[in-house]
């Protein structure tokens, strides 16, 4: 009897961790959409600033708006890698520099395995939709503003 107690205490303990651990895997990003110009074109993206975040990604996305996105944000600067495993929307990166200039470009295709890597140190990622960068005719050495610092 005093067994089944202790497993009804453990079940309701297991019960609250696994609904914490839900909630916590679940939130890919911030809630709040940041706001970025690169030229003339506007982006409301989220923010993706803490391990988890940053690992989670756009996993598991089906849809992304043309102005969407997500931003990837690094302690520091970097030669940050990025692969699409679970991730089923062909996507274009941006690598960033600490200073918000456009280091690189890369296409990257649904659920690949691929590492995607800039050739230099770079301190944020912007992913958007595949081709949104080249049909905005953005191009390395653009300056990416509205970045957190």
């Amino acid at each position: 009897m005093r067994f089944s107690a202790s497993n009804e205490s453990l079940r309701a303990g297991f019960g609250a961790f696994a609904l914490l651990l839900l909630f916590s895997t679940t939130a890919a990003a911030s809630d709040a959409q940041l706001p970025l110009r690169i030229g003339p074109h506007a982006f409301q993206v989220e923010v993706a600033a803490t391990e988890q975040q940053r690992q989670r990604g756009l996993m598991g996305r089906t849809h992304l708006p043309a102005d969407g996105g997500m931003l990837f944000v690094f302690e520091q600067p970097g030669r940050h890698c990025f692969w699409m495993r679970d991730t089923p929307l062909p996507l274009s990166i941006a690598f960033i520099d600490a200073t918000g200039r456009i280091a690189g470009f890369a296409d990257m295709q649904p659920r690949s395995e691929s590492l995607h890597c800039p050739a230099t140190d770079v301190r944020y990622a912007l992913e958007v939709r595949q081709g949104e960068f080249q049909r905005r005719g953005i191009t390395v050495r653009d300056q990416v503003d509205g970045l957190p610092r």
